[in-house]
């Protein structure tokens, strides 16, 4: 794990690029031969993704919860996105096709996700005494200064500066 960064610092992002999330849900934890191989199936997929730097995934973060895991992905593109999910020879489509085949919409495991396309300069993002995290772990971080100091410059917005939450014109 990288040492906090003891400074402001933002994503070092110029392009467009796609936020991915998906995860599963164990509606019925004693079901584990409905949700385990679905379960499993996602570390595959991420092997076989961090062994392909050409993929165009940028980076990736797992967050558990008592029934959920939750995956957030930074992709180049919904074009690689969607290339990795309908490679027949890859490891998602056939893991789908098995979903759908064996669990389908029985109701013993959810899985969902969501895509949204961040074109470029809608985005702002401000890290203070973080490791590289989200956006900036999968991108790189340059310091917040200059252009890059307020949410609004980042975002490429003009707004009153006095009217930030601190009142000196500056914001997170």
């Amino acid at each position: 794990m990288s040492d906090p960064i003891p400074r402001r610092m933002t994503a070092d992002v110029d392009d467009g690029f796609v936020v991915f999330r998906i995860g599963i849900r164990l509606n019925k934890l004693w079901k584990v031969h409905e949700w385990l191989p679905v379960f499993l199936a996602m570390p595959r997929m991420l092997r076989e993704l961090d062994a392909d730097p050409d993929s165009g995934l940028l980076g990736r973060r797992t967050s558990f919860g008592l029934r959920n895991v939750t995956l957030t992905q930074f992709w180049r593109s919904f074009e690689d996105l969607h290339a990795y999910a309908h490679d027949p020879d890859g490891e998602h489509l056939p893991a789908w096709k098995r979903f759908a085949a064996e669990v389908g919409e029985g109701g013993d495991v959810g899985i969902w996700h969501e895509t949204y396309r961040v074109r470029a300069g809608d985005h702002e993002s401000v890290y203070v005494n973080m490791p590289p995290f989200g956006l900036g772990a999968a991108t790189g971080l340059v310091p917040a200064t200059g252009d890059r100091e307020t949410a609004a410059e980042r975002i490429g917005e003009t707004v009153d500066e006095g009217a930030t939450a601190d009142g000196d014109g500056t914001d997170g």
